[in-house]
């Protein structure tokens, strides 16, 4: 597998309209320094897979033939998905919602959308997404998303085309709402995942609730790192961003690592040249 991969100004320029969604974490910031050590569409001779879409940054730059996306967050899966089968009445429903700070408590605390349309509930996490403070995702124990009112500046950086962009890219995607254990297990040789589990830098778990409520804990990693091993047995190529915390990196002391100099910080939406952040793989070693 030939890991070399070009980004320049004119890819990174594409890449925008495929920016829709607000993502703590995402990394869209650290294409440059992520994608020259990521195979390309070319290479992958079988399915791309994201068990932790979040943003879909990658996969939206790399632009695979064939791709799985996966996620615990059912309202994440639901946005993809409704923005897959219907991007017009996505953006019609969200174009529509009302534009004051009452209105968006009204409703992000209207949870009973289970007999909404897939539309209108895709719509509705959409203009949370843009709307909320600084693009969080987080839920509280019960798994009700609780960030606050951030404004309307960021809900019109975005329009119905790049809806339609998303939409088109997503038609090769298979997109799943499941625990990353069952999508990495089901890999085969000629796959590639990627793999960008929720971390904070520098630290052995997460701190905030995410993904419907629950952190991802020590025991969580342990588990991922149990199921990479069985899928690097199995001949399948993987690329991970995780935290740097030592006892993160022992779990995965046999593969090829390399620190992020520049990352995500514990201020949302911040870069740091110390990032305490790491990318490893199971395939070349990774070159600086």
């Amino acid at each position: 597998m030939s890991i070399i991969q070009e980004i320049t100004l004119s890819h990174y320029q594409k890449y925008q309209k495929f920016k829709f969604i607000r993502y703590a974490g995402g990394k869209s910031r650290l294409l440059k320094f992520l994608i020259p050590k990521l195979p390309n569409n070319d290479s992958i001779t079988g399915t791309y897979v994201e068990p932790f879409v979040g943003s879909g940054a990658v996969f939206f730059y790399i632009n695979p033939e064939k791709a799985i996306l996966s996620d615990t967050n059912k309202e994440l899966i639901d946005l993809y998905k409704g923005i897959k089968a219907n991007p017009k009445q996505v953006w019609d429903i969200f174009e529509n919602f009302p534009h004051t700070k009452k209105s968006y408590y009204q409703i992000r605390d209207d949870i009973n959308t289970v007999d909404e349309s897939l539309s209108y509930r895709a719509a509705r996490t959409l203009y949370l997404n843009r709307t909320c403070f600084k693009g969080m995702w987080r839920y509280n124990q019960d798994g009700e998303f609780n960030v606050g009112y951030g404004g309307q500046d960021r809900r019109w950086a975005i329009n119905r085309d790049n809806l339609y962009e998303v939409s088109k890219r997503l038609k090769r995607a298979t997109l799943l709402n499941t625990d990353f254990e069952e999508v990495i297990d089901k890999l085969n040789p000629d796959d590639f995942a990627f793999i960008d589990p929720p971390y904070s830098a520098n630290l052995r778990e997460t701190r905030e609730y995410h993904y419907n409520g629950f952190k991802f804990s020590f025991e969580d990693h342990q588990r991922l790192s149990r199921v990479l091993k069985r899928a690097s047995r199995r001949g399948v190529k993987w690329a991970m961003t995780t935290t740097s915390h030592p006892d993160i990196l022992e779990l995965f002391s046999s593969f090829n690592k390399h620190i992020l100099r520049l990352g995500s910080c514990e201020k949302i939406g911040v870069l740091t040249d110390n990032a305490g952040e790491v990318l490893i793989n199971n395939y070349s070693k990774i070159q600086d």
